[in-house]
Parts: structure tokens; C-alpha cells; sequence
């Protein structure tokens, strides 16, 4: 399959690791990658440059991979003014041009693990897009039946990146989704002592992964705040779910999902009560053994 990831590569720096785990993994060809921007006020980054700088931090990671053939652009760094008017950035752009080639019959996974200004931007200037692609987007909060963790914030962080391209997508579109919600890539939950042994000590790539990860915690400190002894790796379903489908019958057989109808979304990034579009697949459960055995093992082997 072609894969084209779309990341906040200057953020949480788990798309980081999905982005070195994408390019170790000889199924799928990385065809671009781009780098969207954070909220305004993003602690990780409030330059109002957060998607050239995670560009080069895409980069950085492509190099160590031995994947400096892979093309990286950056996104636009705004938020969608209205649902009606696209951003023509690099990103958009690179996204429409993938997804309308003709040279090939390879099919075409979008992942996503930040906001979705890029998609809801490309196929508002192409809608023929949705014909041609299917999104893996990790985002939104729990769907209705499903508890929120405790003292949980409203909306979700991807989705409040930019809540009018969320509408895009959701409400107006007719692209084929599969969503990870919070409480599914909340699962991927790794212990800093296996990713210091078994990431940061295999090679320049491992190290540099595992400092980023490292890193916030120590940002964290500077708040007077601790993040414990685990870290979510919560892009890497991003990996599970193209690169790591099953060999016969292709699809991510050892992850569950529900089919729903996708639900609209509010002016404050939530689901709107009763509301039902499309069928888009809801995962609800992740191999997390196969994902992240699989990342430690392309590190080592690398």
C-alpha cells in the first residue's frame, strides 16, 4: 500500500516514533509526509511555526531511518476560518496530487495523528479525493456508552487542533474513515524503562526517539508535574493499522472495531447527541503486543 502520514511532528513526539516505525516497515511505500501545524498556545510549540519545525524534525527522523528519499513538506500553520474555504498549502496540495495519480493501483492510506486541517483543506479542493483514499485518523474523545478517564477536559487535543476541519471531515465529507479515539490509543502504553532499554539503546535513531519521548518529561518538570513511569505511543496505531494488517485477507484482523454512523461534531469538538452520516469504522481495541513488539524489533534489526 502507499501511505502518506500527516503529523504535528513538532508536538507529542510519538508521531515521531510512528514516523520512524512507518519508514522501517517494508509493506508500505512512504510516499510524503507532511508536517501540520499545533493549536495556537500549544506548549510544545507557540511559535506560530510549529509545522516548518516539525518538518524538520520529520527530517531528522528520515535521515537516522535511512529514509532521506522520502519527500517532506509542511502544512499551512492555521486553523480553518470557515467549512467552506480550503487552505492551499504544500501539504494539501501533496495530498491531492497522491491521491488523484494514475500510475499506479496501489491503495492509498492517509494517517493522521494530529488535527485534520490538511485532509478537510485537500478535499475541499478536490472532493474526488474521497474515492480515491481511506483516512486512519487518531482523534476524537470516546464515542457515547464509552467513560471518559477521570478528570478528562472537554473535546479531545487532536480534534480541538482545528475543530472546523474536523467538521469538514465528519459532517460534510464522504471520506471512507477509520477513527482511533482517545480511549483506544490511550492503549498503547509502554513502561520508560523497556523504551530507555529496548528503543534508546539500539543505535542513532533508537537514542534520538527515546530523547525526544525523555525530553517531556523533563518539560513536564518545569511545571511542577510528573508523568509517571509510562508513555502513551498513542500514533503508533497509525503503523498497526496499515503496515501490520494481516498477510492473507488484508486487514488489521488482530484489532476490533465497531462500523457507526459517523457522528456530526459541535462548535466545541464534541459529538452531537443522535447524530448519524456515513459508516466509518470506530476502533475499540489494539493489538498493542504486535505494535509495539514490532517497533522495538525494526529498531534492533535496523
Amino acid at each position: 500500500m502507499r501511505v502518506l502520514s500527516d503529523n504535528d511532528y513538532a508536538g507529542d513526539p510519538d508521531g515521531l516514533v510512528q514516523l520512524a516505525h512507518h519508514a522501517l516497515s517494508p509493506s508500505v511505500d512512504l510516499v510524503t509526509v507532511i508536517s501540520s501545524h499545533l493549536r495556537p498556545g500549544d506548549p510544545f510549540d507557540d511559535s506560530g511555526l510549529s509545522a516548518e519545525h516539525g518538518a524538520s524534525a520529520a527530517r531528522r527522523v528520515l535521515e537516522l531511518s535511512g529514509r532521506g528519499d522520502v519527500r517532506v513538506v509542511a502544512g499551512t500553520e492555521q486553523q480553518l476560518s470557515d467549512r467552506s474555504t480550503p487552505i492551499r498549502s504544500a501539504g494539501a496540495e501533496a495530498m491531492v496530487a497522491e491521491a488523484m495519480r494514475e500510475d499506479t493501483d496501489l491503495p492509498l492510506f492517509v494517517v493522521l495523528g494530529a488535527g485534520l486541517t490538511e485532509l478537510a483543506s485537500a478535499w475541499l479542493l478536490e472532493p474526488r479525493i474521497s474515492q480515491r483514499l481511506t483516512a486512519v485518523w487518531i482523534g476524537g474523545p470516546e464515542h457515547p456508552g464509552v467513560p471518559k478517564p477521570p478528570g478528562i477536559g472537554p473535546s479531545e487535543y487532536n480534534l480541538r487542533i482545528d475543530v472546523t476541519a474536523a467538521q469538514v471531515v465528519f459532517d460534510d465529507s464522504d471520506i471512507p474513515l477509520w477513527q482511533v479515539p482517545r480511549d483506544a490509543y490511550r492503549q498503547v502504553l509502554a513502561s520508560m524503562t523497556e523504551l530507555q532499554q529496548r528503543m534508546g539503546d539500539q543505535g542513532e535513531l533508537g537514542k534520538h526517539l527515546f530523547a525526544t519521548l525523555d525530553g517531556i518529561a523533563d518539560m513536564c518538570g518545569t511545571f511542577g508535574m510528573s508523568i509517571g513511569e509510562t508513555y502513551v505511543l498513542g500514533d503508533t496505531p497509525l503503523v498497526l493499522l496499515t503496515a501490520l494488517q494481516s498477510s492473507f485477507e488484508a486487514d488489521p484482523s488482530s484489532c476490533s472495531y465497531r462500523t457507526v454512523g459517523c457522528p456530526r461534531i459541535d462548535d466545541e469538538g464534541e459529538y452531537v447527541p443522535g447524530s448519524a452520516g456515513r459508516p466509518i469504522r470506530v476502533y475499540d481495541h489494539l493489538d498493542t503486543r504486535l505494535a509495539v513488539e514490532d517497533l522495538y524489533a525494526k529498531l534492533a534489526r535496523f
